[in-house]
C-alpha cells in the first residue's frame, strides 16, 4: 500500500486525477503526522497554513486507516463540499471501497408529520409559504434523502423550513405515524452503518450534550474523530453548553398546542383563549425591552419594573397553560408532547427567577421582534472535557489559526487540550513575494469620530491602484454603512454590500464581476475561497477586537480579572488576533495569487501588543507608502 507521502506526490495517484496537482511538503508531512497519530492511538491538534492542502491531508490517512472515522466541518457549505467534491475524488484515487454518509441536523430534513400539520394549518400561514407546502410534497415523493438543500428555489431563511422540520423537543419519535419514512433517522441508520461519515460540529456538539445527560445519542460511535476548522470549537461549545430559551421556541409551542386542541381537545373551549394569553404575554415581556435590539445581562435589566411586571405575567399564564395541559395530556401524543415541553420551558425561566451563581452568567438577547435568554458557562475548558471523556477515541483538530505569537496556549487552555502533542506547519505560498503589508499612516485613532470617514479617504486610491478586486472587512455594521454611503460615489467600479443580498448570491457576483469591491463584516472573515485575479486585495478597517460591552466577554474579563490574571493580554487579544488571521486568509489562496493586505489600524504601530498580531502573520513586505503599492501591484500585472 502506498504511504500518504506517495499518494500526496508529483506520480502519486492524485496528481492523475487533478489537473494542475503540485506536491507539498507541508502536505506531505502534515498527513504522515496524522497517520502516525492514528496508528499510535494518540490525539493531536495541527495548524496548517493557507495552501497546506488539509482537507486531502487528513481525508488520506482517515481512509487508509481502515477505521470508523466522523469528520466534523464548522459549516454546513464544508460538509457538503467534503461529501460531493473532495472525498469522492480521494476514494476514487485510493481505489479502496468504503461506505461514506452525511449526515446532518435534524432541522436540515423535511418531517413528513410536520408537513401534514402545516397542510392542515395552512390558513394560518403566509400566502408565499402555503404555495411552497405544494412544491415540497411534491418534491418528498421525489427525494431519498429528505435534505432541504435539495429545494435550492427555497431562500435557506424562509419561514417555511422551520415549519415543515421538526425539533428535538416536538419530534414524536417512535410513536410518529411517520417514523418507517423518517428522513431524519433512515440519515441516522445511514451514518451508523457507515466507514467515514461528515458531520459539522454544530452537531456533534449537540451529541455531546445528549450523550452527557444520558438522553441517548445522535451520532455512531467512531475510533477517530476529524474537527476540520477546529478553531470555532471554543465558541461553538460555549454556546452549545448553554442554555437558551427563546421567543419562537415558546410560540411553536403555542402553534403545536392549537393543532392538538383541534384534533385532541375541542371539547375544551376555554383552551384556545390560554393560548392567546400566553402569546399576549409574550408580546407584552418584548415590549418591555428597549425597541432596539440588544446584549445585556439579565442582572441589569431584570430589575426594571416594566420587564419584572411583563416575565411575572408570561409565568403566570405559562404555569395555568401547563396545568391544563397536565390534566389534559393522556388525551393524545400532541397534547403530552407540549405538556413535557412547555415544563421544560418552566423550568429554564425559574432560572431566572433566581440569582445567578459565579459558574455562569445570565444574559438577554433581543432580535427584531425576538428574544432569547441565555445561561452561559464562563469556562468551558472543564465542561467540554468532561463531555469529551464519553468518546473513547482519537481527536485530531485542524485549523490554519490556532497559534497566537506562535503559540498554542489559547486554543489548547480554552478547551483544556493541554496535554495534547500539538504541530504547526507555515504556508507553502509565498507571501514574501506574493504578498505586501500595506500600514498606511496618519490615521487618528479608531475610538475618534471622524475615523471611518479618514479610513475610506486613504482606502480610494487604494481600490483604484487595485482596480477595484477587494474585500473591505468591517468589525461593525456601522461603520460598514458609513463607509458605503461615501464609496459608492468615489470609484467606478461594482460596489457590492453585505446585506443588499444574500451572502451566497454577494460572493457569487463578486467573483464573475470584473473589478468589484465587496463590504462586509464578520460572517465575511472567513470561509471565503476566491482564487485568482478577482481578488488582489484585502483591507481592514479596525483590528477585530471583540465588543467591549458584550455580556459574555464582560463576564469572562471580570472572573479573570478576580483570579488576578491579565484578561486583556490572556483573551482579548489572542481572540483578536486569530480573528485577523482568518480575515488575511482570504487573500492568497493559490500559487498563482498576489495581493495587498491593507491594515487601517494605527494600533499596530502605536501600542506594544501591536507585535503580537505582527508576529502572528505571515512574513511578507510591510510598507507604509502607497507608491510601494503602486509599484508591487504593476510588477505583478505585467509579470
Amino acid at each position: 500500500m502506498l504511504s500518504p507521502t506517495e499518494i500526496l506526490s508529483e506520480d502519486g495517484p492524485l496528481a492523475d486525477l487533478i489537473t494542475g496537482f503540485t506536491a507539498r511538503t507541508q502536505q506531505q508531512e502534515l498527513a504522515e503526522t496524522i497517520i502516525s497519530a492514528m496508528h499510535d492511538g494518540e490525539s493531536l491538534i495541527c495548524e496548517a497554513g493557507t495552501g497546506t492542502g488539509k482537507t486531502f491531508a487528513y481525508l488520506v490517512p482517515a481512509i487508509l486507516s481502515g477505521r470508523k472515522v466522523l469528520i466534523s466541518t464548522g459549516t454546513k457549505h464544508l460538509q457538503d463540499q467534503l461529501f460531493r467534491r473532495d472525498l469522492p475524488l480521494v476514494r476514487k484515487a485510493l481505489n479502496i471501497p468504503i461506505n461514506v454518509a452525511l449526515l446532518k441536523g435534524r432541522s436540515n430534513y423535511l418531517c413528513l408529520h410536520r408537513l401534514t400539520l402545516a397542510e392542515h394549518a395552512g390558513a394560518d400561514l403566509h400566502k408565499a409559504s402555503q404555495a411552497l407546502l405544494v412544491d415540497i410534497r411534491r418534491w418528498s415523493h421525489q427525494s431519498s434523502s429528505g435534505d432541504l438543500a435539495e429545494l435550492t428555489d427555497i431562500p435557506e431563511d424562509a419561514g417555511v423550513r422551520s415549519v415543515v422540520t421538526s425539533t428535538a423537543e416536538n419530534c414524536l419519535g417512535q410513536e410518529c405515524d411517520d417514523y418507517d419514512k423518517c428522513f431524519v433517522f433512515k440519515a441516522r441508520r445511514h451514518a451508523n452503518e457507515a466507514d467515514l461519515t461528515i458531520v459539522n460540529h454544530h452537531l456533534y456538539l449537540a451529541d455531546m450534550n445528549l450523550r452527557q445527560q444520558g438522553y441517548g445519542e445522535l451520532l455512531p460511535a467512531a475510533d477517530i474523530v476529524i474537527f476540520d476548522e477546529a478553531h470555532q470549537l471554543p465558541a461553538l461549545a460555549s454556546e452549545f453548553f448553554s442554555q437558551t430559551l427563546s421567543a419562537r421556541q415558546i410560540q411553536e409551542l403555542l402553534r403545536d398546542a392549537k393543532s392538538a386542541y383541534f384534533t385532541e381537545a375541542a371539547d375544551l373551549p376555554e383552551f384556545l383563549q390560554m393560548l392567546d394569553n400566553v402569546e399576549k404575554a409574550l408580546r407584552d415581556l418584548r415590549l418591555s425591552f428597549a425597541r432596539q435590539d440588544l446584549r445585556i445581562t439579565w442582572q441589569d435589566i431584570k430589575s426594571q419594573q416594566q420587564v419584572s411586571e411583563s416575565l411575572n405575567g408570561l409565568l403566570t399564564t405559562s404555569d395555568t397553560l401547563q396545568q391544563l395541559l397536565k390534566n389534559f395530556a393522556g388525551r393524545g401524543k400532541q397534547l403530552d408532547n407540549c405538556y413535557k415541553r412547555l415544563t421544560t420551558i418552566l423550568d429554564t425561566l425559574a432560572c431566572f427567577s433566581e440569582p445567578e451563581t459565579g459558574e455562569f452568567i445570565q444574559w438577554l438577547e433581543t432580535r427584531g421582534r425576538g428574544y432569547f435568554f441565555h445561561r452561559t458557562p464562563l469556562d468551558i475548558a472543564e465542561t467540554f472535557q468532561t463531555h469529551l471523556s464519553v468518546y473513547e477515541c482519537i481527536h485530531i483538530y485542524m485549523s490554519a489559526t490556532l497559534t497566537v505569537n506562535n503559540h498554542f496556549k489559547h486554543f489548547t487552555g480554552q478547551l483544556g487540550l493541554d496535554d495534547i502533542r500539538a504541530e504547526s506547519w507555515q504556508s507553502p505560498f509565498d507571501f514574501n513575494k506574493q504578498a505586501l503589508l500595506y500600514l498606511p499612516e496618519g490615521l487618528p485613532e479608531p475610538r475618534d469620530i471622524s475615523y471611518t470617514e479618514r479610513v475610506v479617504e486613504v482606502v480610494i486610491p487604494v481600490l483604484k491602484t487595485t482596480q477595484g478586486r477587494a474585500f473591505f472587512l468591517f468589525t461593525s455594521h456601522r461603520a460598514l454603512r458609513i463607509a458605503a454611503e461615501s464609496i459608492t460615489d468615489q470609484i467606478d467600479y461594482p460596489v457590492l454590500v453585505q446585506g443588499d443580498a444574500p451572502r451566497t448570491e454577494l460572493l457569487e457576483t463578486f467573483r464573475t464581476t470584473r473589478h468589484a469591491v465587496l463590504l462586509g463584516t464578520s460572517s465575511f472573515w472567513e470561509g471565503v475561497d476566491v482564487k485568482g485575479q478577482a481578488l488582489s486585495c484585502v483591507i481592514i478597517d479596525k483590528l477585530p477586537f471583540a465588543t467591549p460591552d458584550d455580556p459574555v466577554l464582560k463576564a469572562r474579563m471580570k472572573k479573570l480579572q478576580e483570579q488576578g490574571r491579565n484578561p486583556f493580554m490572556e483573551y482579548q487579544l489572542p481572540e483578536a488576533v486569530l480573528t485577523l488571521k482568518q480575515g488575511i486568509g482570504r487573500l492568497i489562496r493559490d500559487r498563482q495569487d498576489y495581493g495587498v493586505l491593507m491594515i487601517c489600524d494605527p494600533r499596530l504601530k502605536t501600542k506594544a501588543y501591536g507585535k503580537v498580531f505582527l508576529r502572528s502573520l505571515p512574513k511578507m513586505q510591510l510598507t507604509h507608502s502607497l507608491s510601494d503599492v503602486e509599484t508591487f501591484i504593476n510588477a505583478h500585472e505585467m509579470a
